[in-house]
């Protein structure tokens, strides 16, 4: 049952894509913004004191859709359709296609400027000033990333605890995105926030990490990972990126400028510099991911359900 689940709900996200109104993430995300503007000021002093602040916001921001999703998924074939529809809503494997094919056609059609935009939609750095080169790698950095990010880690959590652990995930992800900075209005209260996403993402992303390197050069992107992650800021970004570069064959990371300041960055992979085609190539190894991540969560299925068979015969 699970395996139909996972098909119909990332089939529904292929097929309809992220609503593009109200959308439920968009609409936590304002609730979230007022959580934190009622206790992110008493945040800001004590390291300790704001770490528990944070604690609290991160608390009251999941919590009470976590158990509305847990109770509603308890609804005989009522919570069937719930299921799907929270995968569907969590899961963004079509926004993540329909970003970065916008990338690779502005640079197929020589407008860097629009590529530029584009790019800017999917990645925090500064893209006002990036060579057709530099855009190329930041979209396929993404694509690697967000493959953990918006599609594995909710399928993962999905199958180990249904539609109330992939949305514990995703809203996980979304207070991360929105707090976990290191600045000085972020770096006590957005801890919890970025310490658990780093938790729940930890057995995903190395998931993601070897679907990648299974999928494409295998020895070359396991190299990588071993070598390259260690070195990377994110515990999880690392070994995904690394491993997804390697595969493919291609060199990714390297410095990039943040709110106008240079940032040192390892670089990841190995091979030749990122060009444009690359960006298809990185949307083709996701998607051929999630079609053996369906297949083995089917295999899974089937073989759980002949061991019980086999048990209570």
């Amino acid at each position: 049952m699970i395996a139909l689940l996972a098909a119909f709900g990332l089939g529904l996200d292929w097929l309809l894509g992220e609503p593009t109104r109200w959308h439920p993430l968009a609409l936590f995300g304002g609730y979230a913004r007022r959580i934190e503007g009622r206790l992110q000021p008493r945040a800001v002093h004590a390291a300790v004191w704001g770490r528990l602040w944070g604690v609290l916001a991160l608390v009251l921001a999941v919590t009470p859709w976590v158990l509305l999703a847990a109770l509603l998924a308890r609804l005989q074939w009522l919570g069937l359709a719930w299921d799907v529809a929270i995968l569907y809503l969590v899961v963004g494997h079509r926004s993540l296609h329909d970003h970065a094919r916008r990338v690779h056609d502005a640079l197929a059609r020589g407008d860097l400027a629009d590529a530029r935009r584009n790019v800017g939609m999917m990645v925090s750095r500064d893209t006002g000033a990036m060579d057709p080169a530099r855009v190329s790698a930041a979209a396929v950095e993404s694509v690697l990333e967000n493959g953990n990010d918006a599609v594995f880690g909710a399928l993962f959590w999905f199958v180990l605890a249904g539609a109330p652990g992939a949305l514990a995930f995703r809203l996980i992800n979304t207070l991360d995105a929105m707090w976990g900075y290191r600045t000085a209005r972020y770096l006590h209260f957005g801890w919890a926030a970025a310490r658990l996403d780093d938790l729940v993402n930890f057995v995903p992303a190395r998931l993601t990490a070897l679907t990648y390197a299974a999928l494409g050069g295998c020895q070359r992107a396991l190299h990588c990972w071993r070598l390259q992650a260690p070195l990377w800021d994110s515990p999880n970004a690392g070994p995904v990126m690394a491993a997804g570069a390697g595969a493919l064959g291609i060199r990714v990371g390297g410095g990039a400028f943040y709110e106008g300041e240079w940032h040192e960055r390892a670089a990841l992979g190995e091979g030749r510099p990122v060009d444009p085609g690359d960006i298809p190539r990185a949307l083709r190894l996701v998607s051929r991911s999630v079609l053996l991540w369906l297949a083995l969560i089917a295999l899974g299925s089937a073989t759980f359900a002949a061991a019980e068979a086999l048990r209570h015969a």
